[in-house]
């Protein structure tokens, strides 16, 4: 890697920035087969982002930074990581956008499966340790499994035993989530050294929706000066390597709604998946403090204490 001055006396003026015109085809991250859909309230954000994104990175030491955009899947990472990957550009600095829907351990079929058994296994054994586990009990779970409603609160009414078997399905699905179990973070953490090392080429991880759509791709980052990293889990504590945390806070309601708009699974509305999102909303609040930037849904500067309080 050819010698630099540092990272932090390149960076351009944040003062009187306006955002540049937008090309027709922006170029967004690096996930096979995701389309952004860059829109008006995409373009403000990533405008009020950007010059306190430059501050922030005058603090960076080195001459490349990496930055994690995270938050739930309905606040725009994808496209508010590809307007400033855009600016980062157009100021004269090299940027990528990799997202990290790459590094789970399974396709999405395989992990929406697996997350499933987790959580039922989980159920079964709190039933079991409870002692509340029956022949019946199974045969009136065997009667709710097939259309999901085992994770229904709402039939829990009149049913005791299957309240213990929620919460023990969501201990398990807790302990599973976003940890080392379901996302490979050593690949994705030796990619974000490589990147920093300056390594040349650094093989990416692409990953599909069916088995057979596995493949990596080789990424020239000599030119990189930011790495952008946009992911749901990109402030979890087993992710290093990051110089910048920016939190997109949602709650879990817009990030279902924002599901069913993309059409991302079939049972966006269902119980299972409304659980799902409250334990990812939970990571999201675990990582707030370390975020140098948290950005409402609205669209308003908050601090990690009000994502907490769920003023945003």
């Amino acid at each position: 890697m050819s010698e630099k001055l540092p990272l932090s006396a390149r960076l351009p003026s944040a003062a009187g920035w306006t955002p540049p015109p937008l090309p027709e085809d922006l170029p967004g991250g690096d996930m096979p087969g995701d389309k952004i859909r860059i829109g008006e309230e995409h373009v403000r954000k990533a405008s009020l982002l950007f010059p306190r994104l430059i501050e922030a990175l005058r603090d960076c030491a080195g001459e490349k930074a990496v930055v994690s955009v995270f938050g739930g899947s309905g606040v725009g990472k994808s496209e508010i990581a590809s307007l400033l990957s855009w600016y980062l550009r157009q100021a004269g600095l090299g940027s990528y956008v990799l997202s990290g829907d790459n590094y789970p351990r399974r396709i999405p079929l395989y992990n929406d499966a697996e997350r499933l058994r987790v959580f039922r296994v989980g159920g079964l054994q709190g039933l079991l340790r409870a002692g509340l586990y029956s022949e019946d009990v199974q045969a009136r779970l065997d009667a709710l499994w097939p259309e999901g409603l085992d994770a229904e609160p709402t039939e829990t009414g009149g049913k005791p035993w299957l309240a213990v078997y929620q919460a023990g399905g969501r201990d398990a699905l807790r302990a599973y989530l976003g940890t080392d179990l379901e996302q490979d973070y050593e690949e994705l953490n030796g990619i974000l050294a490589a990147f920093r090392r300056g390594d040349s080429p650094v093989w990416l991880k692409r990953m599909g929706r069916t088995e057979d759509a596995r493949w990596y791709s080789a990424v020239d980052f000599r030119e990189t000066d930011v790495l952008l990293l946009e992911w749901t889990h990109g402030g979890n504590p087993a992710l290093s390597g990051v110089d910048l945390f920016i939190l997109l806070n949602s709650t879990p309601e817009e990030t279902r709604e924002h599901r069913r708009s993309r059409a991302r699974d079939g049972k966006t509305d269902s119980a299972f998946t409304t659980m799902v999102l409250e334990i990812e909303q939970e990571e999201l609040l675990r990582a707030a403090p370390k975020a140098a930037l948290i950005l409402s849904k609205a669209g308003d500067f908050i601090t990690a204490g009000q994502v907490k309080g769920g003023n945003a």
